[in-house]
């Protein structure tokens, strides 16, 4: 197994319930750890062999703007959804922080973890 992870990805998101959260975009920090599975010790030195944290930014980034999302719960949810997308990615953990939510907390929020569906098959 290998480990590919993404640390303190700070970006802003339209998420919240409350009316002061709708219509405006707010600061989140979002970490993302993938356990992978390998296909060797060596990736031969492609980008092709591994899942690029690249790609998995993106696609949070392109969630992330694509809409209005209440939960925290919910946008992590669908982070870890996006993340299945790679077929070698088995486990995918996720923290999301809404950062300017509560005054005298540097921040809230949620951490998830999921296993792919059909792991036990692989």
């Amino acid at each position: 197994m290998r480990h590919v992870f993404i640390r303190d990805l700070l970006l802003n998101a339209h998420i919240g319930v409350h009316r002061h959260e709708k219509g405006r975009s707010q600061p989140v920090r979002i970490n993302i750890d993938l356990t992978v599975r390998e296909g060797g010790p060596d990736a031969g030195d492609d980008l092709e062999n591994v899942v690029c944290y690249e790609q998995v930014v993106d696609k949070v980034k392109e969630l992330v703007e694509s809409q209005h999302i209440n939960l925290a719960e919910t946008m992590a949810e669908r982070i870890a959804t996006r993340c299945f997308e790679d077929v070698r990615v088995l486990v995918a953990r996720v923290r999301l922080e809404k950062m300017t939510v509560i005054a005298e907390a540097a921040s809230v929020g949620v951490e998830i973890e999921r296993t792919r569906p059909d792991f036990s098959n692989l």
